[in-house]
């Protein structure tokens, strides 16, 4: 179960956020799952696939060549920890201001549990703050 988990979050930095796959979203995430530390419009955490796919849009919009790399994954039981590196260039002003051309890297984790071959929850911590200011916008 430990490899399948581990092997679930690796392919869902490939296909959805590396390859951007949107239909990969609907394959992998639950549409009962919940991404906390992501918000929609409203700042409540995102619901199911449908409600994480424009979260998703707009990032992907924000940066289309980005590359996630999972640096390091643990697991135990159902739960799949994953230390991340993002990196891509800021090229549209979907993220609510200019795009600025401008290539950012960040660290990250997230936790995600795993039912049934797909995230049911996900717990993220990715330093966003890091990221605006090196696009200039903090």
């Amino acid at each position: 179960m430990s490899d399948e988990n581990k092997a679930l979050i690796h392919r869902w930095f490939e296909e959805v956020w590396n390859k951007g796959r949107e239909e990969a979203i609907d394959e992998m995430f639950a549409e009962d799952g919940m991404a906390h530390g992501l918000a929609d419009e409203g700042g409540e955490p995102l619901r199911g696939a449908t409600g994480f796919k424009p979260f998703f849009r707009k990032f992907r919009a924000a940066f289309p060549d980005i590359e996630v790399v999972v640096e390091d994954t643990v697991t135990e039981g159902d739960k799949v920890a994953a230390r991340c590196t993002v990196r891509g260039t800021h090229q549209s002003d979907s993220l609510g201001f200019a795009a600025t051309q401008q290539p950012m890297e960040i660290t990250g984790i997230t936790i995600v549990r795993v039912r049934d071959g797909q995230i049911v929850e996900a717990w993220n911590n990715f330093d966003f703050m890091s990221m605006f200011k090196q696009l200039g916008a903090l």
